[in-house]
């Protein structure tokens, strides 16, 4: 049992995971419809797209992970505004691989990135004349749990028939 504590002590001693740079790799906004927009009631309907994607930098264990938010604003069919923002970092990973560090760079890694790309697109949104817009908090941790078993269910259906796993 002490030898086992022990291993596990080791291996976790020489995992890491450190944020070498947080940087905006990607930035727009667009406002269409001003001046008009401004004479409107403010009651928008507002749409939140978000992607992440994560690269392996080197061989050194230096990954790239982009969070995408897309947010779009629109009062009946005209767009308000359109704005996008593509936050990014690079990490330092060692000591994890396969499924776990899949895992870390589509939770832990995003998670750091969101304030970030949040704080961004409320600037540009009110630099552009609007409201304040305060994103709410994204759980990662369920969108990779449901992409998971998204993949999985895919590939389940995809098996040829009478074929089993």
């Amino acid at each position: 049992m002490a030898e086992e504590q022990a291993a596990a002590q080791e291996q976790a001693s020489q995992q890491q995971f450190v944020t070498q740079r947080i940087y905006t790799k990607d930035i727009s906004f667009e406002s269409p419809a001003t001046p008009n927009v401004f004479r409107q009631e403010w009651k928008p309907n507002v749409n939140v797209d978000l992607n992440t994607k994560s690269s392996r930098l080197d061989e050194e264990g230096n990954h790239e992970v982009v969070l995408t938010l897309t947010i779009t604003a629109k009062l009946e069919e005209q767009t308000a505004f359109l704005v996008e923002v593509q936050q990014a970092a690079i990490f330092f990973v060692s000591g994890i691989e396969d499924e776990a560090l899949r895992q870390l760079l589509s939770t832990v890694a995003p998670t750091i990135l969101f304030p970030y790309a949040r704080e961004a697109i409320d600037s540009l949104v009110v630099r552009g004349g609007f409201p304040a817009l305060m994103i709410a908090p994204v759980n990662f941790d369920a969108l990779y749990r449901q992409a998971v078993a998204q993949q999985a269910a895919d590939e389940a259906g995809a098996a040829p028939e009478g074929a089993t796993h």
